[in-house]
């Protein structure tokens, strides 16, 4: 699916802008996929990619953990790859930490 990408102006500092893409959900799903197996990936980078595929100086990470928690329950894409189940968001996910270990586990 192509997506027309949402680049919001938003103040960075005193006197400066930064271009912030609001991603879709798609997007997400097509970055986590590209994600290698069996390790985890970090989800700061992910963003980074977003961003630069995007034309963008960064990818906004609210929306982007709230796309993740939905792909969580639709188990629509590897999020397991993304999110450290030692951090706290990870109980947000489906299954929370231990599931998330698991499918790494399952991977290697």
């Amino acid at each position: 699916m192509s997506d027309v990408p949402v680049i919001k102006m938003r103040p960075k500092g005193r006197a400066q802008e930064q271009r912030m893409l609001i991603p879709s959900e798609s997007m997400v799903v097509d970055a986590l996929q590209s994600v290698p197996t069996g390790q985890l990936s970090d989800l700061a980078e992910i963003r980074r990619a977003l961003a630069a595929k995007y034309g963008a100086d960064a990818c906004c990470p609210v929306t982007v953990q709230r796309h993740l928690v939905h792909i969580s329950q639709e188990g629509s894409a590897p999020f397991w790859r993304v999110v450290d189940p030692d951090r706290p968001f990870a109980r947000r996910m489906t299954g929370g930490p231990d599931h998330i270990r698991e499918k790494l586990a399952g991977e290697s």
